[in-house]
């Protein structure tokens, strides 16, 4: 038996030590994040295969694991069941919100997170940073996808037909810029380059005297789910996107990726 303190009581609740080894080698297979032979699972969960084999023979009978054409063990039906059920109860905003949080905290700088809504990229949360910036943002705003980091990380992920019937309407939102500019040689690059950097970055725009960096956050499915973005006076943080501040947004939207399961 093993003693572990719960959550929700506080109090130290007695356990199986048999089950506790089983969760150890459920960990190692997630860490893993592949299939795994059971010599090499075994080791990674910290025992021996002979006493590794009885609980993978277990797990394997009742669905959480199975095994590939080669004998590797990899998630049986059973696991991909519960992952979908813990999926479908996760909050994109809600479970961001610690992270939002943090970021602002490391940073120095106000945080935002943007979905996006009917309109376009729409905020929806914004964490002020601990000394006054003048950031005319607000929850609610609206962002241009052509003259906004935030909007046009949400432009580089978007399907070709989606993103030309939403660049028709980014005249109505902040910074907006409808017509020919909107569908550029430059414009076409600069999303490409979004993606191969896995950030963005706006130089007083559309703030004069603002530098922006968004990085973006996938769900389970691998689709765009939210955008993150660090926002400062220009010149008080490096806002280039391989600057160290642009390598802190990426690890937060990474984190956040993960925990939506989104594929590696």
């Amino acid at each position: 038996m093993s003693d572990q303190t719960l959550p929700d009581t506080g109090k130290p609740q007695r356990g199986i030590q048999s089950l506790d080894n089983t969760g150890q080698l459920l960990m190692a297979l997630v860490t893993a994040g592949r299939p795994l032979p059971l010599g090499e699972l075994a080791r990674a969960a910290g025992m021996a295969p002979a006493k590794a084999f009885p609980h993978l023979v277990s797990l394997q009978k009742i669905g959480l694991l199975s095994r590939n054409g080669a004998g590797d063990f990899m998630a049986g039906a059973l696991s991909l069941d519960l992952g979908l059920v813990a999926l479908q109860r996760l909050s994109p905003t809600r479970e961001a919100e610690p992270e939002i949080i943090a970021l602002a905290h490391a940073t120095g700088l106000s945080v935002a997170m943007a979905v996006l809504g009917p309109l376009g990229p729409t905020v929806i949360r914004l964490e002020e940073a601990a000394r006054p910036q003048h950031v005319s943002l607000r929850v609610g705003t609206v962002l241009s996808m052509v003259n906004t980091a935030i909007g046009r990380t949400f432009a580089a992920y978007l399907p070709a037909d989606v993103l030309a019937g939403a660049l028709a309407q980014d005249g109505i939102r902040m910074a907006g810029e409808p017509g020919a500019a909107a569908t550029a040689p430059g414009y076409v690059d600069r999303l490409r380059r979004v993606r191969e950097a896995g950030a963005d970055n706006a130089v007083s725009r559309p703030v004069p005297g603002i530098d922006t960096l968004a990085a973006p956050v996938f769900d389970h499915t691998g689709a765009l789910a939210i955008v993150i973005a660090v926002m400062g006076s220009s010149g008080s943080f490096d806002s280039a996107t391989d600057s160290p501040t642009a390598a802190m947004v990426r690890q937060a939207a990474q984190r956040l990726s993960w925990r939506f399961g989104a594929p590696a």
